[in-house]
């Protein structure tokens, strides 16, 4: 049994807004990660795999509306929601995916589905509800993602007429005015600069690996946009002979780097620690295109890594018998 079993967790990057957030938000943020580590955690010290552990995660992250994946999904031009989620076992190199699913009460769900019960690894539209349909996964109305917040971040980017992909700091002068009467919760992290997007790495106890990562997207985006959440080896990869990793941020320039293996492959061709790896692939290569945003990281020995180039990154990790570590700003 490996002793060093371990789960990391993030919530979407981006850029902190330090002045427009209350102490009980950041409690909340704080609750909401530990809540989901200790999930992980959970799964992992009864002996359960690395595949169920990130899939709980991943669930609850879907479940909760703080984050831009499941409920509280952020919205399309057209006004509606579109998800996407991925998941890959490091054991095995089995993966699946689904993409611009609008009913699907959870992504990470059928996208698991797809990895066991079907030949194939990325479904999407009409095709992925109609297999989640058949495997009986639960079905909701649209209105179950809706939130008020998600629904104002809308219309703010609908009103700028462009997708929210402009997540640099100097950016801030720009944003929204508040005061004690908007009734929006404010987020630490911006969240009309931010990156949307929630995953899971693991490590269990048997030394298998493996990662899930979901998202509803990019505020504003056309119907039809796929980012690098579905895409396994952009927002998703797992090898036991290397890493888990889970990406999240401005999803064209992740697909364009192909991130998620890239520190795999750095691993493997290199010879490189996954800390090295990660650090390049975040630090280095993606700045080159101007890819902002971070990962989450795990090798078959245990080591974690969780770098980002933005302001901040909801994240934390867990391991069996200690305390979950929680984390916001750099």
């Amino acid at each position: 049994m490996n002793p060093n079993a371990v789960i990391a967790i993030h919530g979407g990057a981006g850029t902190i807004l330090r002045a427009s957030m209350s102490a009980s938000a950041e409690a909340d943020y704080h609750a909401a990660l530990h809540a989901v580590l200790s999930a992980g955690q959970r799964v992992l010290a009864d002996g359960g795999s690395a595949l169920d552990a990130v899939s709980e995660a991943v669930r609850l992250l879907e479940d909760c509306p703080l984050f831009n994946a499941g409920r509280g999904a952020v919205y399309t031009a057209a006004g509606t929601h579109e998800l996407d989620a991925a998941i890959m076992d490091g054991s095995t190199l089995d993966a699946g995916a689904i993409c611009c699913v609008t009913r699907v009460r959870n992504p990470i769900l059928a996208a698991r589905r797809v990895l066991e019960r079907s030949e194939h690894v990325l479904f999407t539209g009409a095709g992925a509800e109609a297999f989640a349909a058949a495997q009986g996964l639960e079905f909701v109305e649209p209105e179950y993602f809706h939130t008020e917040a998600r629904h104002r971040q809308w219309q703010l980017a609908r009103g700028q007429k462009r997708a929210m992909l402009d997540h640099d700091g100097a950016t801030l002068a720009s944003a929204p005015s508040s005061s004690d009467d908007d009734p929006t919760p404010h987020e630490p992290i911006d969240p009309n600069r931010k990156f949307g997007t929630v995953g899971a790495v693991a490590l269990d106890q048997h030394g298998h690996i493996a990662a899930a990562t979901s998202t509803g997207g990019v505020t504003n985006k056309q119907v039809g946009r796929v980012g690098d959440t579905p895409l396994i080896g952009a927002g998703c990869y797992a090898d036991d002979a290397t890493c888990a990793v889970s990406t999240t941020g401005s999803g064209e320039m992740f697909m364009r780097m192909v991130a998620a293996y890239d520190v795999a492959a750095q691993m493997a061709y290199r010879n490189v620690s996954l800390e090295e790896a990660a650090q390049d692939v975040v630090m280095n290569r993606l700045p080159k295109i101007d890819g902002r945003g971070g990962l989450i990281a795990v090798d078959a020995r245990g080591n974690v890594t969780l770098p980002f180039n933005t302001e901040g990154m909801y994240r934390g990790f867990a391991r069996i018998g200690e305390s979950p570590v929680t984390a916001i700003y750099r």
